[in-house]
């Protein structure tokens, strides 16, 4: 039995709103006890169980944590054995970092039978999963739903960003339809499966093995801007109450393992907590920008980060630069020539991004590590030096992104060989010329 369920206090598509809410959702009335999270019965004959994100002692404002009422507990499986974890990689000290600027085409579909967990491929990443610091940066592509089999990743919450083709997410605390240009976090140790919405699928994950991510003060902007807490969505209560042979697959340690289980993990008949996975449209963000002059650090398109223990300085900031009006006079309104202390790992979604003429498309990806330099190719900085800025100007077709992190961010073995490696990057700026002329001002 499937069972789509309705949620008490919740909208009728079937999302509750906001972000960092204590959520309360059923499937079945009377599911959720009324004054007590652990019973000593749970209606339905349901057992209770906690599900949590952060310490126990996590200050309340930071803790995490939900309260699940399901038909069997988490702890229902046989043993796990290792599985070939194919091309996702735990470990990222395997080859040496370099400073070069890089930048990859798209990873194409597969036409072998490739699930969302067989497509995964990890292109770079820092830190460790075993430390709870840095992040794993991967591709997926997939041309098939996973079919009797579960995904839990225990390392890190894992931040999907569709590409190509949209998702339907099936969860332990219900199901989140997913399409490009949406983004959905899944908290780390979720059991949940992917299954695809047409034939084929391709996009971006990133995993955080550090604090949970959240919204970023706004500061001086005020009470409104950017990412509106009202836009995230929790699904509601929704589960399955199937019996077979299914596979649990395990993400520990860096490593894949895989357990037989007689049941369907997706058995939460209600719940309640703000431990949950939710989705954000990109495109509801409140971009923010100068109406003068100069253009303004991207900070302000940060829509998620997670904080590390140094004030002002991020382990990962989510960041995407989405369709808007460039009003600035007398300014060079692409992104500038820069270096800087962070290491930015690029992607595109959509359309084109305005500091690149050709040669980043959607579903490719750029890598410029700390201090690289980097910034428009000869074509955009042409263009824009002549540009007329005493008009506006509207970036219309674009939905770019990019993962931030505090620490190097360092390719895979499978990234640096694969040939989707751009040889020539480079020469994006080599052929800038030489302008300067002393007696000119």
């Amino acid at each position: 039995m499937q069972n789509s369920g309705m949620a008490r206090r919740s909208s009728a598509a079937g999302y509750q709103s906001g972000f960092g809410n204590h959520f309360a959702t059923e499937a079945l009335p009377g599911a959720l006890p009324e004054d007590r999270n652990s019973p000593q019965r749970c209606a339905y004959g349901l057992y209770a169980e906690q599900y949590s994100g952060t310490a126990f002692t996590a200050p309340r404002s930071a803790n995490r944590r939900s309260w699940l009422y399901r038909i069997r507990p988490a702890a229902v499986h046989e043993r796990f054995v290792p599985l070939d974890s194919g091309r996702l990689v735990g470990r990222f000290d395997e080859v040496t970092p370099s400073p070069n600027q890089l930048r990859w085409d798209p990873l194409p579909v597969p036409q072998a039978a490739t699930d969302f967990v067989s497509g995964l491929v990890t292109i770079a990443g820092n830190g460790s999963p075993e430390q709870q610091s840095g992040c794993g940066i991967h591709w997926y592509v997939a041309n098939r739903s996973m079919h009797g089999r579960f995904l839990c990743d225990a390392d890190g919450e894992l931040l999907i960003v569709p590409q190509l083709g949209a998702l339907l997410l099936k969860t332990e605390l219900g199901i989140i339809e997913l399409e490009p240009q949406q983004i959905a976090v899944m908290p780390r140790g979720l059991r949940f499966a992917v299954e695809l919405a047409g034939s084929e699928a391709r996009g971006y994950v990133c995993e955080n093995f550090g604090a949970p991510f959240r919204l970023p003060d706004l500061g001086p902007i005020g009470s409104n801007g950017l990412a509106n807490p009202r836009d995230f969505e929790t699904p509601v209560a929704w589960y399955e109450d199937r019996e077979g042979d299914f596979e649990l697959v395990e993400k520990f340690a860096g490593q894949l393992w895989t357990a037989r289980i007689g049941h369907s993990p997706l058995d939460v008949v209600a719940w309640h907590g703000n431990h949950v996975p939710y989705r954000y449209d990109l495109r509801r963000f409140n971009t923010m920008g100068s109406v003068s002059y100069d253009h303004p650090d991207p900070s302000i398109f940060l829509v998620l980060q997670s904080p590390s223990d140094t004030p002002g300085v991020d382990t990962i900031d989510f960041v995407i630069f989405p369709p808007r009006w460039l009003v600035m006079q007398d300014t060079f309104r692409p992104p500038w020539f820069h270096r800087n202390v962070a290491s930015e790992f690029m992607g595109l979604i959509t359309g084109s991004y305005d500091a690149k003429a050709e040669g980043f498309t959607p579903g490719g990806a750029s890598l410029h590590n700390c201090m690289s330099g980097h910034g428009p190719d000869a074509a955009t900085f042409a263009r824009a030096i002549r540009a007329d800025t005493s008009l506006p100007v509207h970036i219309a077709d674009t939905m770019a992104f990019m993962f931030e992190t505090r620490t190097v961010i360092r390719p895979t073995r499978f990234a640096l060989e694969a040939p989707q490696l751009q040889g020539d990057y480079q020469r994006a700026w080599r052929d800038l010329p030489r302008n300067f002329s002393a007696g000119d001002a």
